[in-house]
């Protein structure tokens, strides 16, 4: 399997997931109308779990542009495979809310919370401040890059083609401790921007959600801060664990 299709397919079911679970908590009569942040945060992680395991063995499971971005940076990737890694991402998560969509269509019919709507595709403020929100993105991926590069190790070289090791380490198994990370940044630092923390994650359903038969405005005024805040957050950590090193 490429990297191309490994990044699609984990992607898209990271994104399946982790919208589902937002789905399912927020829209008109689901089963899990109501359920709240818990449900919704450990839906995230789980998400990330099964997105890793698929892709894990043969991309290294980024999943994520700033991942990939901060991998590179610190030399245990090759630019070169850099623009195969965002297509995908970028793809696979335009197809995960495409699926999200047609999996709660009925629920999206007969639900008039404009926001909520949204919420199933992108994240969006508790409250909306341009400084404070930018500051959320940027925290959150520096804490999910620089523990990532602490679960891939030191001892990883420049390489040309992937190795899984340089994002789960132990194979399977290895899938764990990234879906617990994502998982306390949901619980901890989640509150206020619903914690993008990927640009992929963000961006790709939130064309969707402009594209699709969904009522309610896209906020793209808004759209440029979790994408511009993890690349920020992603730099900062790859540059530290550089000097660290």
């Amino acid at each position: 399997m490429s990297i191309f299709i490994a990044e699609l397919l984990g992607t898209m079911l990271l994104i399946l997931l982790g919208n589902g679970v937002v789905a399912n908590v927020v829209l008109k009569n689901t089963k899990g109308n109501g359920s709240g942040w818990i449900v919704i945060t450990t839906g995230w992680a789980l998400a990330v779990f099964v997105g890793v395991v698929v892709a894990g063995p043969y991309s290294g499971a980024h999943l994520n542009p700033a991942v990939t971005i901060a991998l590179a940076v610190a030399g245990k990737i090759s630019w070169d495979i850099v623009p195969e890694y965002l297509a995908g991402e970028l793809l696979g998560a335009m197809l995960g809310a495409f699926l999200v969509w047609l999996f709660y269509k009925d629920h999206f019919k007969i639900t008039d919370d404009e926001g909520g709507k949204l919420a199933c595709f992108s994240t969006g403020p508790a409250i909306k401040n341009t400084f404070s929100n930018l500051i959320s993105e940027i925290i959150g991926t520096f804490v999910l890059v620089f523990v990532i590069f602490y679960f891939a190790g030191p001892e990883l070289d420049i390489i040309g083609d992937v190795d899984s090791r340089a994002i789960i380490g132990l194979g399977s198994i290895g899938a764990l401790p990234v879906a617990f990370l994502v998982w306390v940044i949901g619980l901890s630092l989640g509150g206020t921007t619903g914690y993008a923390i990927n640009p992929a994650r963000d961006l790709g359903p939130r064309i969707m959600h402009a594209l699709l038969p969904v009522k309610g405005n896209s906020d793209w005024g808004y759209a440029w801060i979790p994408v511009v805040g993890p690349i920020i957050g992603c730099l900062l950590a790859a540059l530290l664990y550089l000097a660290l090193l």
